[in-house]
């Protein structure tokens, strides 16, 4: 299962970079007039921050806390950070000699983590009345 997972994560790694090669700076910090709704930049932000996270925990076996390294905010930042952070969940993953209990925990709430965000990055899109890549399969 793990395996499968670990697969499906991978895809989901790269919807992410092909939404970022479809976007302006501009749109990185528009919002919708709702309720605390989040700017597309928030989101990608918060998906790297849950990235680094739990590559960290993983390799650990055990929560490490949340932080993310992004200081700057345009749309090459958010290509690089996705890019490298994608890069070290998918080694960390690789490099587990053993999945136990606790590790496959982590590696499950990062899936859901990705795809919590991706439909809100869905609903954020279409309200702004724009499209998304084909990768981006709940669309």
């Amino acid at each position: 299962m793990q395996k499968q997972v670990s697969q499906r994560l991978t895809q989901r790694f790269q919807a992410y970079l092909d939404l970022v090669a479809e976007i302006d700076d501009d749109l990185l910090g528009e919002k919708v007039d709702v309720p605390k709704h989040k700017s597309l930049a928030e989101h990608l932000w918060c998906v790297v921050g849950a990235r680094e996270s739990y590559t960290r925990a993983i390799e650990a076996g055990a929560w490490q806390g949340f932080n993310c390294s992004m200081t700057a905010y345009a749309v090459s930042d958010f290509t690089a950070a996705l890019t490298e952070s994608a890069q070290a969940a998918n080694e960390a993953i690789a490099n587990v000699d053993e999945w136990d209990d606790e590790r496959l925990a982590l590696l499950a709430t990062l899936t859901e983590h990705e795809v919590m965000h991706e439909g809100q990055i869905i609903r954020h899109m279409y309200a702004l009345e724009r499209t998304l890549p084909d990768s981006w399969v709940w669309a």
